[in-house]
């Protein structure tokens, strides 16, 4: 399908196995809750979009987005070293989004946040998501998410509240290559057997909503990619944005109910439990360290914990249980009013 908003300006709902070309988000037909048409300026203003990649394996952590909310904009790239407990990150924010920006196009184009000496890069053309991330600071990432062959994202379009609409696509363990310059350090993704995760998404959003969401990006013990991308809270007006890959092959999953303490330090309760209404998911994610911001600027506000730490459990598929005993991911507790 090429564009999510057909001639009516109505945006189509459902899960799209050919994937979506572009989010030509303004010809939707945005009106108030009381039915009144929304001015081209004030839908502009309305539309919010974000990028978050991330990349995982033994040896590193990588996570880094571009978000644009048009009244501010925001970069974060943070990494985490599991074998020496080294965590840094990094993050900027731009007033009215300035030298932001994200295209439309989930599978192609470019999306940029620049400030000062700090740039962060993602272009994609010909099945090839370039990441490039050149900071102040001295760290430099040089990376290449293969999107070319056995590519079967999750893309999926729900309704957001009364009147809006709420686009994703997801992929998990991605192969990928490329290099990392941190601190004194030159990672080699490939070497270490990196695998990237892509969320891509866009829309006229809830005016205030939240989430949980956790994802896996790992390779198995007898060589197979393994990649999960769980969520409750956001995306399940119908359908869901739950799924797992095995070797690129998409597995959908039901409705995901996530427990976890959200205000106990306490090491017996910081677990989190997954469980999915299938019986798909049945998984223990223990968190070792995380990525944190409150932000209150009244008009807009965020409350964002992202963990990293590992995975133990069980994935009961219809013909084989692939248990995980500790496998590097992530997950996440958002509130967001934009």
């Amino acid at each position: 399908m090429k564009k999510l908003i057909d001639h009516y300006g109505e945006a189509q709902f459902g899960l799209f196995e050919q994937g979506i070309e572009q989010i030509n988000y303004m010809d939707f037909d945005l009106r108030s809750s009381m039915g009144k048409r929304t001015g081209l300026l004030t839908k502009k203003l309305k539309f919010n979009q974000f990028q978050f990649i991330s990349f995982t394996c033994e040896t590193l952590i990588i996570g880094l987005a571009i978000v644009d909310l048009k009244i501010a904009s925001n970069c974060f790239v943070y990494l985490y070293h599991p074998s020496r407990d080294e965590f840094e990150e990094f993050s900027f924010t731009n007033l009215f989004a300035t030298s932001t920006y994200i295209d439309t196009k989930p599978n192609s184009g470019k999306a940029y946040f620049h400030k000062g000496a700090n740039s962060v890069t993602i272009i994609n053309e010909s099945g090839l998501r370039k990441v490039t991330v050149c900071l102040k600071a001295g760290l430099k990432i040089e990376a290449v998410i293969d999107e070319s062959l056995q590519y079967n994202p999750l893309a999926v379009c729900v309704r957001a509240g009364f009147t809006g609409f709420h686009f994703t696509q997801k992929a998990t363990a991605l192969p990928c290559k490329g290099v990392v310059q941190w601190q004194d350090t030159r990672i080699n993704l490939e070497q270490v057997n990196a695998l990237a995760s892509v969320d891509w998404s866009a829309g006229f959003m809830r005016r205030e909503t939240f989430w949980n969401w956790g994802s896996l990006a790992c390779t198995l013990a007898d060589g197979r990619r393994l990649g999960l991308n769980l969520a409750a809270g956001v995306v399940e007006t119908g359908f869901t944005e739950n799924a797992l890959w095995l070797d690129g092959s998409l597995i959908k999953i039901d409705m995901v109910d996530f427990k976890f303490k959200r205000y106990s330090d306490k090491s017996d309760y910081r677990q989190w439990q997954l469980r999915s209404n299938d019986g798909i998911i049945n998984l223990t994610f223990e968190p070792v360290g995380k990525r944190q911001d409150k932000t209150n600027l009244l008009i807009i506000a965020s409350n964002f914990t992202q963990h990293f730490g590992r995975f133990y459990g069980q994935i009961t598929l219809e013909n084989e249980v692939i248990t995980l005993n500790g496998e590097w991911g992530l997950t996440e507790d958002h509130y967001a009013k934009w």
